[in-house]
């Protein structure tokens, strides 16, 4: 899937590329640091956070996003990520995500996994819903990357992804039909609401990416969306995780 994802770092790309920055090395396994949880438990929950295009452990833990969410749930481990762009080339980010993180929390006897994406990485946590739906408890997405332009408005224009067609068979992931073919899989969850109920979103009202929120607003309920004071920074996203993974943990 996503055989030529390799062009995301020539000309217009996600988030507007002009250079691919924090690349990674995906010769490597998806460098990890584990926080523990800071209650004792039989069963601890954990939470993978997967960074933005310019993010990796490093800059997540300078704007302390673990220690947000364990604030807001003291019983979870947090493993912060450093999947970075090389890890989505060549359609890897899935199938790495799973094999190198999600398997192994199985493993040790993890039962809960929420999964966390910041902008790019809010793609990649959908990536990976897509590829293995409800394998994960739930999914937090802070201003996530979800398409281009073009694509968001043709489905405004429709009316809304309840009544927009993707048109064509689904085809192959790839560099080209990727865009199209993960909203075609939003689409199912039309008829399948039990999924989308278990996906929050928070962004920022300056946020760059705000306006692809209003075309996947209409799947989920109102309180599972945060508009929060801001643009697309940690600043925003850091405490808005804080909020729901506070919702998250009530009994």
């Amino acid at each position: 899937m996503l055989q030529h994802l390799r062009t995301l770092c020539i000309g217009v790309t996600v988030l507007t590329l002009v250079a691919c920055g924090n690349m990674g090395d995906r010769r490597i396994a998806i460098p990890t640091e584990l926080r523990v949880s800071r209650q004792a438990s039989a069963q601890v929950p954990l939470v993978v956070v997967l960074p933005g295009r310019r993010d990796n452990i490093e800059v997540m833990s300078e704007f302390a996003i673990a220690e947000a969410i364990q604030r807001s749930w003291p019983a979870a481990e947090v493993m912060l990520t450093s999947a970075t762009l090389d890890y989505y080339l060549e359609g890897e980010l899935p199938r790495r995500l799973h094999n190198e993180i999600i398997l192994p929390a199985r493993a040790r006897g993890v039962r809960v996994i929420w999964l966390v994406g910041a902008s790019l990485g809010g793609m990649g946590a959908l990536l990976y819903e897509r590829e293995h739906p409800g394998e994960v408890q739930g999914i937090v997405l802070l201003a996530p990357y979800l398409g281009k332009p073009k694509l968001l408005k043709e489905i405004a224009n429709a009316g809304g992804i309840k009544t927009w067609e993707p048109g064509i068979d689904p085809q192959p992931m790839s560099a080209r039909t990727y865009q199209l073919e993960q909203w075609r899989y939003l689409k199912t969850w039309t008829d399948r609401p039990e999924m989308a109920a278990r996906v929050w979103i928070a962004y920022g009202d300056q946020d760059r990416l705000r306006n692809a929120i209003p075309v996947i607003a209409p799947l989920l309920r109102n309180e599972q969306i945060l508009e929060r004071p801001g643009a697309h920074k940690w600043s925003v996203w850091t405490p808005a995780a804080g909020e729901i993974f506070a919702r998250i943990a009530k009994p």
